[in-house]
Formats: C-alpha cells, structure tokens, sequence
C-alpha cells in the first residue's frame, strides 16, 4: 500500500501544526549553521587581509593595537618609531622590501595612509583598476570603495581619539579640524582586496609628514612651506628640484612612523630581523602570532556559542518531540479506523514516521538556507563596519551537522509511531 496519500493528507489536517515543527527545526538548524560558518568566514578574511604584512617593527606597546591599527585600519594613537630605522632596514641584506604606514588623518570618513608607492601596489602584486600610482606628492591613490573620481581633490582633516567618522560622509568634527590650504589630487584606483583597505586614501608619506610640518625627510625638502599645498595637482606651486619620493630618506631628520612594514628575502631571515627588532626600543612581530591569540579568544567565543546552540537544538528537539506526540493522538482515531479496515500496524506506523520525519527533513532543509541568508545578512553588517569582506560557503562540517539533526529527529520520531503500533484498535475507535 502507498502511504504518501495518508501522509499527504494528515499534513493538510495539521497544516498549522507542521508548520509550527517545520519552523522549530529550521531555527535550530540556522543558528547551528550561522555560527559555524561565520566564524570560519571571519577567520579566512582577516587572515587574507594581513596576507601582505609579513613583518612589523614599531615602538614598544599593544601589539594587537598595531595590528588592529595597521591592517584592519581601527585608528587609535600609537607611539612612533624613529624614522631612521627605515634607512637602516632598506640597506639590509635581509630585506627584500620594506614600507612605513602613517595614519591618523581622514577626508569624508576615509582613513589617509601615508606610505610608499612601491607598497600601494603591493611591491608589483597589484596594478590599478583606473589611472596610476601616485609618482610625486600630492597625488593619492584610492581604495575600491572609495568614493572620489580620480582628478577630485582630497581635502584632508586631522582624525581626532574617540572619534568614528562614517565612510563616505563629511561630519562636524571632521570639518572642524580640516587642514586647510592642504589637498591631494586622486590619480588612480586600486582593486578590490576585500579588505578596510579599500577604504582607504595611500598617499606619499612625505606628504603625510609635511601635513603636519614635519618635512618630508629628503635632503631638498622646504620646511614648512609644502609644495603640494595648495593647488595640489595643479603645478601651480611645485618645486622643480624635488622629483622623487620613497625611500631612502637622505634628510637629516626623518620623521617618525607608528609602523613598518617588511617583508623579509627569506624565513630565516624573518626570524633574525624579528629577533634583533624586539629590543632596542622597537618591537618586531609576525601578525600572525597577534591573529593566533585573537582566533583563541574567537575559538573560545564559538564554543560558548556551540554549546548554547546544542542546548536550543535540544530544547527544540524536546518540543517538536511533545508536539508529534500530540499529533500522533490527535490522530489517533483515523488510525484506529485504518486499522479496523484491514490496515497491516507496520502501514500505519510508516505513515506516521513517514509524515513526521518529511517535516523534520524540510525543517532542516529551511534552516540550512536560513542559516546561510543569517550569515550573509551578518557578513553584509560586518564589512559595513569595518570594510572586511567576510567570505562563506555552506561546508561539510555544516552538512554533516544537518544531517546528525536530522537522524536524532528521524529516530525520535518514531517514539509516537510505536506508541499508535502499540495501541490496541478498539481504544482507538472508542475515542
């Protein structure tokens, strides 16, 4: 005999009850899944974000503050190293490349970062999507998901502590503090890397400097008195003697920088620089060491969170239990009349099981996609936090965690089966 047409028709009975287990299930199933595949994607993005960091120097202190500040561009005052060091680590060996990173400075929300051109394009990894890399000061190449058209000029305030401008827009503290007669000419765009850094503005790190009237730390400068001030872009006021930017700095003062990027020749001479730079008034760090610790404390986080799940799917698990019990009885007396027409009990108990494991397999189905539009909607609030773009893909570990939930619930589910096997017909027929 088919039992699909009893199913069928118990669930048109019931609708508003199989709705009710449908919707338990999937709620137990997309938080299971939304936690496990968001802390993955988590992991992956901040990882590939910190991909072209190989090294840190910078002065003593939080080393996750200078991670955070560096990569991830959260701002916050940091200590600077001598800008010397720079010149001392271009001409070691050691050193296939290095960079210095300078922020603090914002225009419409967007942090400024002063480095060099050679690491705006990634030490020839990346290639603009429009125009060039900046070549002179003044000029600035923009982020992905910046919002200025190369040609605009960039008018740059000082970042204030405490202070959370929003990307894209120009708020009363950020006009307060402009610096005025100052501006940078966008020249090209760089390629989505799905990181804060596509928020960012990368200009010349002299230009940093002499913003805030520190020189630009080459042998021509003119202090005080910028180039590229006003009419940036413009040739109005540039210096025919200056032409060249990036390291080495020949000045007799090199300003300061809150980091240095390096990327070392070789492993072994990673671990030396790091070694020799973690005394002397510097610290040296892989990011990684700093991710390792911050993934701990996730890793920990999850757990909570895995075990406050468990314990919501079993709850859960324990309601749909009462409620297929309660329709088992509600039915009762269909089944009893099946039964007293010649109805073998195995039929009636497959229809049973059958029908109750159909609605936790669509439960489990629901809540797979549920868990992956919850993470996708999270991901989505994330990246708009703070420009990480977060990366997921429903995996095995998700799968075989359905389909565990799945055979606990099949197996319960035949709990109210063997009780209406067990039932004898003429009770049935008597209520």
């Amino acid at each position: 005999m088919n039992p699909f047409p009893m199913v069928l028709a118990d669930l048109r009975a019931l609708r508003w009850t199989t709705l009710a287990i449908v919707a338990l299930v999937a709620l137990a199933v997309a938080i299971g899944v939304a936690i496990g595949a968001q802390e993955r994607a988590i992991r992956r993005s901040s990882a590939a974000a910190a991909d072209d960091f190989d090294l840190l120097i910078g002065a003593p202190g939080s080393q996750t503050q200078l991670v955070m500040s560096t990569i991830y561009l959260q701002p916050d005052a940091l200590p600077l190293t001598d800008g010397r060091l720079l010149n001392t680590l271009f001409k070691d060996e050691r050193v296939a490349q290095v960079a210095p990173i300078a922020f603090g400075d914002i225009s419409r929300g967007y942090a400024i970062v002063g480095t060099t051109a050679a690491f705006a394009g990634r030490w020839g990894r990346l290639q603009p999507s429009e125009g060039r890399l900046f070549t002179a000061e003044g000029e600035a190449v923009l982020g992905a998901d910046v919002a200025y058209e190369l040609g605009d000029t960039i008018a740059p305030s000082h970042g204030v502590a405490g202070h959370a401008p929003r990307p894209g827009e120009v708020d009363e503290e950020e006009a307060g503090h402009r610096h005025e007669g100052h501006g940078y000419t966008a020249v090209g765009r760089l390629p989505r890397l799905g990181s804060p850094w596509d928020r960012a503005i990368l200009v010349p790190i002299e230009s940093v400097w002499e913003v805030h009237g520190l020189g630009n730390g080459h042998a021509s400068e003119e202090a005080g008195n910028p180039f590229w001030g006003k009419g940036a872009g413009t040739g109005e006021s540039r210096a025919p003697l200056e032409n060249r930017i990036g390291l080495p700095f020949e000045g007799q003062r090199v300003p300061g920088v809150p980091a240095i990027v390096v990327k070392p020749r070789s492993v072994a001479g990673a671990y030396a620089l790091r070694a020799q730079y973690r005394q002397g008034g510097t610290m040296a760090f892989f990011p990684a060491e700093v991710l390792v610790t911050l993934y701990r404390a996730l890793g920990d986080v999850r757990n909570v969170l895995v075990v406050a799940s468990t314990l919501n799917a079993v709850l859960i698990l324990a309601a749909v239990v009462l409620l297929l019990v309660a329709v088992a009885s509600l039915r009762r007396r269909r089944y009893a009349v099946l039964r007293a027409l010649g109805a073998p009990r195995a039929y009636v108990m497959l229809v049973i099981w059958l029908g109750m494991a159909l609605l936790i397999g669509a439960g489990c189905l629901l809540g797979l996609g549920l868990g992956a539009l919850a993470t996708r909607v999270v991901s989505g609030l994330v990246e708009a936090q703070t420009g990480l773009r977060l990366t997921f893909a429903l995996e095995g570990q998700e799968m075989l965690q359905v389909l565990l939930l799945f055979a606990i619930g099949s197996a319960i589910s035949l709990l109210p089966a063997l009780l209406s096997y067990r039932a004898p017909v003429v009770a049935g027929l008597r209520d």
